[in-house]
């Protein structure tokens, strides 16, 4: 089995694939479609990080790809549904990177405060301008967090320990920690906060969301803090505000349109603002952050392809079978959920004479999965059988030393 890794993952996956019988391949950077398309022949697992697309076209390009990790957070990068249907397993790392992340917000919101850029621009140019004006702690001023999740949370509370008072808004229910406060809407929230950092998600329906309006919301002398996706600020407007001096300072990772290999050009309407900070997309970019998702994606893909594990999948069901001491084979079988689906796989089995020695079942939407292990010998009848068996996306025979036959 071989493994292509896109976009330089931390070294450590290379381990815990090749641990999983893999031949592991690298290319540096992130491919487009037809450079995807041709260099997947032959692979059964992808990794990629956030400029690799995997769209519809590469899935139905690629019959033996069995699992995709996002060496990253995000996901929208691949098209989940068409993956699952197509057999396609998809994990991520959802939380190896929150604290690089965190420290990032917290480190930037520091330095707008008290405008290090504008200060180190200044002796850099050979002027010594040593000026308390619009220089702040960030004690007792108000944070406002826009998406209260795992990256949310956590610099809620770090916040909260460095003096700041915090506000958050998020569209799901969520616990507030400490004395952090939920505000009932976004207007609520950007009526109070002095500093305003987006952590939501990477859901279609985020884009967009702020613009204009929210910029023009913000309180006289806020901060702006973007590290979560390019395409759900309006970046014009942002500089609109910064040049019109309501908005004094602003942080950015993330653009909606991101060069995919280093060195390549980038440009912004947002270069050469005053305090105004733009990083190239490395939030999580951390050697720590780096080395736990490098083992952390790895592994799930390692264990679903030795053992069809799912469990973390952003895309199909999730389920994990202990190994049965006296089970031989195991057989994982993705499917529409249909009802009676279960009974026809375990009647293919019984009447084939094989032995069932554990199962499990896990449907989600229209999507359903099964892990059965086998006891003894498993006919050929019934690998036949199976794969007669209505509604299956996908069949896989593991053997019990989990090498795919």
């Amino acid at each position: 089995m071989r493994a292509l890794l896109l976009e330089n993952p931390h070294e450590n996956a290379d381990t815990a694939l090749e641990n999983a019988g893999m031949e592991v391949v690298r290319h540096p950077g992130a491919m487009d479609e037809d450079e995807l398309i041709a260099a997947l022949d032959g692979v059964q697992v992808l990794g990629i990080r956030s400029k690799t697309t995997v769209s519809r076209r590469v899935l139905d390009a690629a019959p033996s790809l069995l699992a995709v990790g996002a060496f990253a957070i995000g996901t929208n990068q691949i098209d989940l549904s068409v993956a699952a249907h197509r057999g396609v397993a998809v994990f991520n790392a959802p939380f190896s990177n929150t604290r690089s992340v965190v420290e990032l917000a917290l480190g930037e919101i520091i330095a707008l405060s008290r405008r290090l850029t504008v200060v180190d621009d200044a002796l850099h140019d050979g002027r010594w301008e040593k000026s308390a004006a619009g220089s702040h702690e960030v004690r007792g001023r108000t944070l406002g967090i826009v998406g209260y999740g795992n990256i949310g949370t956590q610099l809620s509370v770090l916040a909260e320990a460095l003096g700041m008072r915090v506000v958050f808004y998020d569209t799901a229910e969520k616990l507030a920690l400490g004395n952090a406060r939920r505000m009932a809407s976004l207007e609520a929230l950007l009526d109070v906060a002095d500093v305003v950092t987006l952590h939501v998600d990477g859901r279609a329906g985020n884009a967009g969301m702020f613009g204009p309006e929210q910029f023009a919301r913000m309180r006289p002398g806020s901060i702006f803090l973007n590290l979560s996706r390019g395409f759900v600020v309006d970046y014009t407007s942002l500089r609109e505000q910064i040049e019109a001096g309501r908005i004094v300072g602003a942080a950015v990772d993330v653009f909606p349109v991101e060069p995919k290999r280093t060195g390549d050009p980038f440009d912004s309407e947002l270069r050469g603002l005053p305090n105004v900070i733009l990083t190239p997309h490395v939030g999580g970019s951390t050697e720590e952050a780096q080395e736990g998702i490098g083992a952390f994606v790895s592994t799930k893909l390692a264990r679903y392809v030795r053992e069809g594990t799912t469990t973390m999948s952003v895309n199909v069901p999730q389920l994990a079978l202990d190994p049965a001491p006296a089970a031989r084979y195991r057989v994982t079988y993705l499917h529409r959920n249909t009802p009676g689906a279960l009974a026809l796989v375990n009647q293919a089995l019984a009447e084939s004479g094989a032995n069932i020695e554990g199962q499990i079942l896990g449907t989600s939407g229209d999507l359903g999965y099964v892990i059965t292990d086998i006891g003894g010998e498993l006919p050929t009848e019934a690998r036949q059988a199976l794969d007669e068996v209505p509604d299956a996306i996908r069949l896989r025979v593991l053997l019990a030393e989990h090498h795919a036959s």
